[in-house]
């Protein structure tokens, strides 16, 4: 697997056919320079770092007989957080394909798939922990 390089110039040639709306989401997810970039990364470690207090309060017995129901419902919201922003980045990528099988790519499906997996495979729910990759 090749590991793809976000500075490549024949990764980030933008198509004829980009609007402005999507270049503009470029810039907020990829470009942390910016002020939104800024704010969007932020968003994503409190969202990655909410993640991972959940999973650890999940663990502890007392805590889990008594908020499993809020503990299930924040896991499936930042789940759907995660899985919009990755859609999202997808949308807005140059070369969505490449990017879906880049390093980064391959972290932010993993990150959400446990949680789908969860339904098919009683127990993949404990391989969120994969979400502390993204830090």
């Amino acid at each position: 697997m090749k590991i793809i390089n976000f500075d490549n110039k024949e990764f980030n040639q933008k198509p004829a056919n980009f609007s402005p709306f999507r270049e503009r989401l470029h810039e907020i997810i990829f470009e942390a320079e910016t002020p939104a970039g800024k704010l969007f990364d932020v968003l994503l470690l409190v969202m990655i770092f909410l993640s991972i207090v959940v999973l650890m309060l999940e663990t502890v017995p007392s805590l889990q007989a008594e908020w499993r129901d809020t503990f299930v419902l924040l896991e499936w919201v930042i789940t759907f957080f995660f899985t919009i922003e990755y859609l999202l980045r997808l949308y807005c990528v140059y070369k969505p394909l490449r990017y879906a099988k880049s390093f980064f790519g391959l972290i932010d499906i993993l990150s959400i798939l446990p949680m789908y997996l969860d339904f098919l495979l009683p127990g993949a729910h404990s391989l969120l922990i994969v979400r502390s990759l993204r830090l």
